[in-house]
């Protein structure tokens, strides 16, 4: 019985055999193939990897325009939708622009009365003008009549004395003498109001002269086109004539609707928005790498984009046009406190701005929001 086995136990062995050869080998192979791939990597670092960072936390983005009313009005017309393209100065809403109208008309007739208000106080400086020189005149007459007063005056002073020396001595009569001093005492009184003539005469002529010159003051080195009211009521013509240009509302950019919210009948307030406009020819992806991805990162290096919507068969290419002046944590809301000591260092991210090629983006358009891979040349310039 035991001769009987030996041949099945020596078969046995030789099964055993096999399969640990077959193992060795099949463990020798994946090892190889191990190494193999290890070598691959390596080779990839060196050569690729390591030149290059990556990341999946990317998203397109773009200075979106917002459009707001600059007067609060009633919409009359919307001209756009939702979705819809527009070009730079398409008219997208009409607002009602009768007050806007009235405003222009009320300050035209502004700008006409200061107009001729100018006009009006330019005539009164020469009326003025007169008036003092007519007051010169009235000085020269009031003066020759202080000369006539005043020999009048000398004349009765004279005769009052001749008749005054006589009178003792019986030459003059009573009556002769008391005519005499009569005709002294009206003389002297018209002395005194020729001499209040002359002073009033002056005095007219000095005020006519103030007036004169505030009315001058008015004027002096201006035009009627250079008048501070006549500048005024212009400027509040210009702006009345802006406002109804601002009745209708044009596209500031060229891009995409979206975010409409404003109907016909609806009264708009001003500065509040009522649509955005996404420019997808100036579009860009801001990319949140890792802060330990960035040691090498520069503004300028290459980059490559692949966006989600078109997959790995369409490649942007573009580069690095700046770093954010935070991180995304530090930025949000409601930044995170780690004063308290209870804290777990959490890596940060920084976003990073990539600028694509406009005729790419133009080939295969891009919206703002879509999720994109962005790789970044660290050997590039």
């Amino acid at each position: 019985m035991a001769e009987a086995a030996t041949p099945n136990n020596a078969d046995a062995d030789q099964i055993t055999e096999a399969r640990g050869n077959a193992r060795k080998t099949w463990l020798t192979r994946l090892a190889f193939a191990v190494l193999i791939v290890g070598l691959l990597w390596a080779a990839y670092y060196f050569l690729i990897g390591r030149n290059h960072v990556s990341t999946d936390n990317a998203y397109v983005n773009a200075e979106v325009a917002q459009v707001t009313p600059l007067i609060s009005a009633q919409a009359i017309e919307v001209n756009v939708s939702d979705t819809q393209a527009v070009k730079r100065g398409d008219i997208l809403v009409k607002l009602d622009p009768t007050n806007a109208r009235i405003a222009v008309a009320q300050a035209e007739a502004d700008l006409a009365d200061a107009r001729r208000r100018f006009r009006q106080t330019s005539a009164t400086s020469g009326s003025l003008a007169a008036q003092v020189k007519a007051r010169g005149a009235d000085i020269v007459q009031a003066r020759a009549q202080l000369a006539t007063a005043q020999a009048d005056f000398d004349k009765a002073r004279v005769d009052l004395q001749r008749r005054e020396a006589l009178a003792p001595a019986g030459a003059v009569s009573g009556d002769e003498l008391t005519t005499a001093r009569k005709s002294y005492a009206a003389a002297k009184a018209a002395l005194d109001l020729a001499r209040a003539g002359v002073e009033t005469a002056q005095a007219t002529q000095g005020a006519a002269e103030g007036q004169l010159e505030a009315n001058d003051a008015l004027i002096r080195g201006s035009t009627e086109d250079t008048d501070p009211a006549v500048l005024a009521a212009k400027a509040k013509l210009e702006n009345a004539k802006l406002d109804l240009d601002r009745s209708i509302i044009r596209a500031p950019i060229d891009g995409v609707v979206t975010k409409r919210a404003v109907q016909i009948g609806q009264r708009v307030a001003q500065g509040s928005p009522i649509m955005s406009i996404v420019p997808l020819s100036q579009v860009y992806v801001d990319a949140n790498f890792k802060e330990r991805q960035l040691r090498q990162v520069k503004v300028g290096m290459p980059a490559t984009v692949v966006a989600d919507i078109y997959g790995g068969d369409v490649v942007y290419h573009g580069k690095v046009v700046g770093f954010s002046g935070g991180t995304g944590s530090s930025l949000s809301l409601i930044p995170a406190q780690n004063a308290t000591g209870n804290w777990i260092k959490v890596v940060q991210r920084l976003p990073v701005r990539i600028a694509l090629d406009p005729k790419e983006l133009a080939e295969h358009p891009l919206r703002v929001g879509l999720s994109t891979e962005v790789e970044i040349d660290l050997a590039g310039e």
